[in-house]
């Protein structure tokens, strides 16, 4: 309904958490615009979390630099009013000028409810307005409602504070409407009874994410292979059109070895996102939720961790901005320094480099790829990290072992709209896209400049023992003598023992500032390193060769620094933004800082045991 009255495409979901701060959009309407907040949800004005303290600092004018609002809408879901009036009970006492928008309305026909939107206008003394959002519906009306705000009419008296006496006020303004409520679903409770079920419901989960992870390597390989193909194309037109040796590099090996390696990705990211956003448009995710309270009771913590850990395999900055909703401040500190190890989207085309050379594509166990089965595990596998390391704060913090209640809503399956489906894909890909055009472009071009420079002349690399004429020796003999390869050999002893060369540690530096500038810088290093090579990024780093020490002449790239790399990538803190969030969420640098150190420690024993066993046994 907001991003209908204000054209915005702000993330909505069918499970709470997902809005956990203030959305401000503009509604026009002619030549006049007015200023709409959406508020997180909340049933009750009394704060209980600070999702809930959002909303009580905003209509009390408490928070800097906001008014207090000229005016209320409270949106009520027809299917359950009863509940719905019990918040306006709270919100009509402070005099506002107060509307009421009653959605699912269709929802409530179809089970056989019956509601007078009149009569329920007269009864509370207030405006009404009934509203389909999702198909558009009552939207003009509610709009034009809006903008008359000034004239809206207001109840004569006041509803009774006395819970006794509300529950009687409830009941009155019901029947005034002649309000019948919704036959039970059906359709949904033969469902849940599956879905829901401890055993069936956990193994349908576990299936549902299993198949998820088998589609990113196959329905998206064929669009990967073709964006593949195509930065290649214009890397050959560079070499054959751009004769000045600088800026033929920045373009080909800079900007489309390195931007270009990270947006053959796109396609999974667009697959994995489409299938996130049906899953959630059903009705699912919070049935996911639901089964996962269980699991977060065990550790000590509730399902609202769960959805902060739901959240996180997006973006870490929305999973931490979600533990808003968990009550205790000490849940919610715990909860926050799990999160990050969620494996989120930025991970994503890191894996699937890695996997993909980790894993031949043949690799198959029966119709199952072995690719699809590691990215699955990878994937169990920062689930239960992030679980595990809120189980462990909480242990230490909090010792008391309460766990406050969850209140959970499980709304009616439906059959997701085009509209709906096609935002929550896009936008999230839509960030990716700006990510990859400022950020990792911008730490591209830089790692492009610290690998490239100071240039050598002809004599001076003839007086090193390069040949001049051999492109591929001078651009191995360039880099390594540049400022990227004494920074990455000056912090090369911190990772040996992982199996990494420099090359590898400038990729990990250059990740602080996205995860994926790993993936781009290794793209760049690789163009760079053999200018006339056509291969894919991952044939140009399996080709790679330690350059110095007792390892030299031997593959980098080996299934034992693969796996360390991967595992490393799972377990370490590397995202700034990430960092600066926590810093505001939790009120100061204690605990980022605690997060960051022990997420790198974590990262390197992790890489270290699996760099260890994977020479063992290979």
């Amino acid at each position: 309904m907001f991003n209908r009255l204000t054209g915005l495409h702000a993330k909505t979901g069918n499970y709470p958490g997902v809005t956990v701060s203030r959305t401000r959009g503009v509604m026009k309407v002619h030549d006049h615009t007015y200023n709409i907040e959406d508020l997180p949800g909340s049933y009750s004005l009394t704060p209980i979390s600070p999702d809930e303290q959002v909303v009580s600092d905003m209509l009390n004018g408490k928070l800097e630099g906001v008014g207090e609002p000229d005016a209320l809408l409270v949106v009520a879901d027809s299917t359950a009013l009863r509940r719905s009036l019990l918040l306006l009970s709270e919100v009509l006492p402070r005099h506002k000028p107060t509307a009421l928008a009653v959605t699912m309305t269709d929802e409530l026909r179809r089970r056989g409810g019956v509601l007078d939107i009149e009569g329920l206008s007269k009864a509370l003394g207030i405006p009404v307005v009934a509203v389909v959002a999702n198909r558009g519906i009552g939207i003009p009306e509610l709009r034009k409602t809006l903008t008359e705000w000034q004239d809206w009419s207001r109840p004569p008296i006041d509803p009774p504070a006395d819970p006794a006496e509300l529950a009687g006020w409830v009941d009155s303004i019901l029947a005034s409407a002649g309000y019948e409520g919704p036959n039970p679903d059906s359709r949904t409770e033969k469902i849940d009874k599956v879905l829901l079920h401890p055993v069936w419901g956990t193994i349908i989960f576990f299936a549902v994410m299993f198949l998820f992870f088998q589609a990113l390597f196959t329905w998206a390989a064929p669009l990967q292979d073709a964006i593949d193909t195509f930065f290649g194309y214009l890397g050959g037109l560079v070499d054959e059109h751009i004769s000045n040796p600088v800026l033929g590099g920045l373009l080909g090996d800079g900007i489309l070895g390195g931007v270009g390696s990270v947006l053959t990705f796109v396609p999974q990211i667009l697959l994995m996102y489409l299938i996130l956003a049906l899953l959630d448009a059903v009705g699912y995710m919070s049935r996911a939720a639901f089964l996962m309270d269980k699991v977060m009771s065990k550790a000590g913590l509730e399902g609202r961790a769960f959805v902060a850990v739901l959240s996180s395999f997006a973006c870490a900055i929305p999973g931490v901005m979600a533990t808003r909703t968990i009550p205790s401040s000490k849940d919610r500190i715990a909860t926050m320094l799990g999160v990050p190890l969620a494996t989120c989207s930025a991970r994503l085309p890191v894996y699937l480099l890695l996997v993909g050379m980790l894993v031949p594509s043949e690799a198959k166990l029966g119709p199952v790829s072995w690719q699809g089965i590691t990215m699955f595990l990878l994937y169990l596998l920062g689930g239960v990290a992030a679980m595990t390391a809120a189980w462990v704060v909480k242990k230490i913090t909090d010792r008391s072992g309460a766990v406050l209640p969850f209140y959970m809503e499980m709304p009616p399956y439906r059959v997701p709209t085009p509209r709906s489906v096609g935002i929550a894909m896009w936008e999230p890909t839509k960030a990716f896209l700006r990510k990859a055009g400022t950020i990792i472009m911008a730490a591209t071009i830089v790692i492009w400049a610290l690998t490239t420079f100071p240039m050598r002349s002809d004599e001076q690399l003839s007086a090193a023992g390069v040949d001049p004429g051999d492109a591929v020796a001078v651009s191995a003999y360039t880099m390594e003598n540049s400022v990227a390869g004494h920074v990455g050999r000056f912090v090369e002893p911190v990772f040996e023992p992982l199996g990494f060369d420099w090359r590898i540690d400038v990729a990990l530096m250059g990740s602080l500032a996205a995860r994926e500038v790993a993936v781009s810088s290794l793209g760049q290093m690789a163009a760079s390193s053999d200018p006339e090579a056509t291969d894919d990024v991952a044939s140009q780093l399996e080709g790679w060769t330690y350059t110095q020490g007792p390892s030299e002449g031997q593959k980098v790239f080996t299934p034992a620094t693969t796996v360390a790399l991967i595992l490393f990538f799972a377990f370490a803190l590397q995202c700034l933004s990430t960092v600066a969030i926590m810093k505001r969420e939790s009120g100061g640098w204690k605990w980022p800082s605690i997060a960051f150190g022990y997420m790198f420690v974590l990262a390197w024993v992790m890489a270290f045991i699996g760099h260890t066993i994977t020479l063992l046994v290979t």
